[in-house]
């Protein structure tokens, strides 16, 4: 299917389509949060503790004078980079374990799915906090933490179509008329496991984002001065009961962002395959 088929039948799929709008919004303003935060978000004001929202604060201020709703846009900059990140990691190398194992089959399979199975078997947030520990504390490697979590549900992603498409016919032929196996990879494997991979991966830029806010919230991963709505939440707890607002405003921010990829998801699900049908 092209491209223009693709976007078609995504907006086709108005809540899909929907959230695909306002994650471009919101990577954009990622990008440029320094520029369009409407106050210095590290700048304190003990003279305007606690303020509700107004013309001047939007979202009202913290317990140190802080702007809330500059500290938001700043805390994107963290979630985006911590959704991208977890999904570069898999995409070089999950990707190329699942489709080496699912081709190649024999002992090299059994290696790289042992190792998967051994990674996959460890709570994923149990395995997070042991990698940030062994690595040490900072956003840096809480994200290589995330990457690596996603690793080997995308290796077996990639294995699994795989060995379907190998035995299809196209590949038979290609294997006949004397194709090596990098070229029958490169030009019928890959081309014919990308959408469900690039619908996994949209799933994972939300979770990635749900695992670094809850990282920066046990003090694993973005560490002050830098800003991550986990770490606003966690920052807020001890002022719950004198401003529950300075917690439901990063909580709201995550919760939105991670419903939209989770939508998005189930877009490009029917998007990318003609044959989908939801139920």
């Amino acid at each position: 299917m092209s491209l223009r088929g693709i976007f078609k039948r995504l907006m086709g799929e108005r809540l899909a389509f929907i959230s695909l709008i306002f994650l471009i919004l919101l990577g954009i303003t990622a990008i440029v949060a320094p520029y369009v935060a409407p106050h210095d978000p590290l700048e304190q004001n003990l003279s305007k503790v606690l303020l509700n929202p107004s013309a001047e604060h939007w979202l009202g201020t913290d317990e140190l004078g802080r702007d809330i709703f500059s500290r938001l846009i700043m805390g994107l900059t963290a979630a985006f980079q911590a959704g991208l990140f977890a999904i570069l990691i898999p995409l070089c190398i999950g990707v190329p374990m699942g489709i080496l194992s699912g081709y190649l089959g024999g002992i090299i399979d059994d290696i790289f799915m042992r190792i998967v199975d051994g990674i996959i078997a460890i709570p994923a947030i149990l395995l997070a906090l042991g990698i940030t520990g062994a690595l040490g504390i900072s956003l840096w490697n809480a994200m290589i933490a995330i990457g690596i979590i996603f690793t080997p549900q995308m290796a077996r992603l990639a294995r699994g179509q795989t060995l379907q498409i190998r035995t299809e016919p196209y590949v038979e032929a290609s294997k006949i008329s004397g194709a090596g196996a990098i070229w029958i990879m490169v030009k019928h494997i890959i081309p014919n496991i990308a959408p469900p991979i690039i619908v996994q991966a949209s799933f994972y830029l939300s979770y990635a984002i749900l695992v670094e806010t809850s990282l920066s919230f046990l003090g694993m991963g973005a560490q002050s001065p830098q800003i991550s709505w986990g770490n606003m939440i966690q920052q807020a707890y001890s002022m719950i009961n004198m401003n529950p607002w300075m917690i439901i405003y990063p909580g709201l921010a995550i919760m939105l962002t991670v419903l939209a990829g989770n939508f998005l998801g189930d877009g490009l699900r029917v998007a990318l395959d003609p044959k989908y049908k939801k139920a």
